[in-house]
């Protein structure tokens, strides 16, 4: 089961690389704006991931930057378990005015972002 994993997991990376959608194009000020407004989020998600991959794959088409975590990794896995309540990616942590929200559901991160940054 493990080696099915891995191989599916690498046929969706694949895929996504060959189909990645163009990113938006903005104005310098524009994207400056948008990079300046997504400082604050994170994605804690798993490489092969399908539901990850789509969240990944809207952050590449509104052409957001923000940072990634690995959460295969015992501290990142870790944090998201003591922070945010799941160790469930994808995870995307929201920090606003000094609170920190933790949204886990692929759908509810997707329109989170297009609302955001579309």
């Amino acid at each position: 089961m493990k080696y099915i994993r891995k191989i599916l997991g690498a046929l969706v990376v694949f895929f996504d690389a060959l189909t990645r959608p163009k990113p938006i194009e903005r104005s310098v000020d524009a994207q400056s704006d948008v990079d300046g407004r997504s400082k604050n989020l994170s994605l804690y998600q798993f490489h092969a991931c399908p539901f990850c991959v789509k969240v990944r794959r809207t952050l590449h088409k509104l052409n957001v930057n923000i940072e990634l975590h690995d959460a295969k990794t015992d501290k990142i896995g870790n944090e998201l378990l003591k922070e945010g309540g799941k160790r469930k990616v994808p995870c995307l942590r929201i920090e606003k005015d000094g609170k920190v929200q933790w949204m886990y559901n692929s759908k509810d991160i997707i329109v989170y972002l297009q609302n955001s940054f579309a």
